[in-house]
C-alpha cells in the first residue's frame, strides 16, 4: 500500500524546496555555463570532473535526507525502483545501491532540477535533457565493496539512440584509498561490451576485451573529488570503483539524463513499477520529465 503521508515526488516537475534557485534570466544561467575547453575536454577523453554542484550546506542537506533512507522499511520505501542493502555478493563487503530517490526526498528530488546540473548536462549532450533515472552508490567505512568495470549503456540499451549521460556527484570527499572513481580515458571510443556484472568481480572484465583494449585498460585515471564535486561520464565510458579502506563513508548520487527523443525499445517497463512506454515512442511523462530545453534558456 502507498503511505498517505509520504507523497510520490515524480508528480511533481518542479523544484519542491528551497535547496535551489531556479536562475530567472539569461545572465543567471551564464554563472552555470562550462567553458568551451570543458566541452572539448569532454568528448575527446569520455568524461568531466571536478564540476562544483553544491555547496557544503547542500551536501549536508542530502546526507540527512540519506541518512533516513537506509533503513528498508521507512516512510515511502514502496517508490523505490530498485533497493539493495548490499548489491555486493559478499557480506564483508558492502556496497549500499538503490534507485529513485528523487520519489521520496526532496533534496534528491530538486538535485534534478539543480541549475549547475541541468546547464552543464545540455551543453554536453548538445540539446534539451530528459530525466533516465537516478541511484545512490554507498560504501560504508572500512568494508565498503566495489562497482565493477562496466559501461552505463551496457544496461539500457532498451532506450535508444545512445544519447546519454551520467553524472557522478560526490557526497563525501572521494579518494583512491576510500574508493573513487575510475575512468579509462578514451573508452567511450569502444564498441558496447558484454555484461560481466557490477559489484563483486573487477577482474571480470579481461575475459570482453581484445588486445589493444586490455593495452589501453592498463592506465585508468583515479577521479579524485571534494564533496559537493561531479564528474560527467559518456555512456560507453568504461569506469569502475574499488573497495572503501578507510574510516569514513564514501557516498554519492548519480543522475543520469538523456537528450530529448531519446525512444523506449521495449514494450515491458524501462523501470519497475513504471507504466510501459511503447517500443519506437519517446520518453515522457511522469517519470521521465524534460528538465531543461536548452533552445529556451540559452
Amino acid at each position: 500500500m502507498t503511505n498517505a503521508s509520504v507523497p510520490d515526488l515524480s508528480l511533481e516537475h518542479q523544484l519542491v524546496s528551497d535547496l535551489f534557485a531556479w536562475p530567472q534570466s539569461a545572465a543567471d544561467w551564464d554563472k552555470y555555463r562550462l567553458r568551451d575547453e570543458q566541452v572539448e575536454f569532454y568528448h575527446e577523453h569520455g568524461y568531466l570532473a571536478g564540476v562544483r554542484l553544491l555547496s557544503d550546506e547542500q551536501v549536508e542537506v542530502l546526507r540527512e535526507q540519506l541518512a533516513a533512507l537506509f533503513d528498508p522499511q521507512h516512510a515511502g520505501h514502496e517508490y523505490w525502483y530498485e533497493y539493495h542493502s548490499n548489491e555486493s555478493p559478499d557480506p564483508s563487503q558492502v556496497l549500499f545501491h538503490a534507485l529513485g530517490a528523487w520519489r521520496i526526498a526532496p533534496g534528491f528530488h530538486d538535485l534534478l532540477w539543480n541549475p549547475a546540473f541541468v546547464m552543464a548536462a545540455s551543453q554536453l549532450l548538445g540539446g534539451p535533457v530528459r530525466f533516465w533515472h537516478d541511484q545512490l552508490f554507498c560504501k560504508p567505512a572500512r568494508h565498503g565493496g566495489v562497482v565493477a568495470w562496466h559501461q552505463d549503456y551496457s544496461y539500457w540499451t532498451r532506450s535508444q539512440p545512445m544519447a546519454h549521460l551520467t553524472c557522478w556527484i560526490g557526497l563525501d570527499d572521494s579518494s583512491i584509498d576510500n574508493g573513487c572513481v575510475h575512468y579509462v580515458p578514451k573508452s567511450h571510443r569502444w564498441d558496447l561490451l558484454p555484461i560481466t556484472g557490477l559489484a563483486g568481480d573487477m577482474d571480470a572484465i579481461r575475459e570482453v576485451l581484445n588486445e589493444q583494449q586490455w593495452v589501453q585498460f592498463q592506465h585508468p585515471v583515479a577521479i579524485e573529488l571534494k564533496k559537493g564535486e561531479c564528474t560527467f561520464h559518456h555512456p560507453l565510458m568504461v569506469h569502475g570503483s574499488f573497495a572503501n579502506r578507510t574510516e569514513r563513508p564514501r557516498r554519492a548520487a548519480v543522475l543520469n539524463v538523456v537528450k530529448d527523443g531519446v525512444c523506449s525499445m521495449s514494450d515491458e517497463p524501462l523501470l519497475a513499477g513504471v507504466e510501459p512506454i511503447g517500443t519506437g515512442q519517446p520518453l515522457a511523462g511522469q517519470f521521465f520529465p524534460l528538465l531543461f530545453d536548452d533552445a529556451s534558456k540559452q
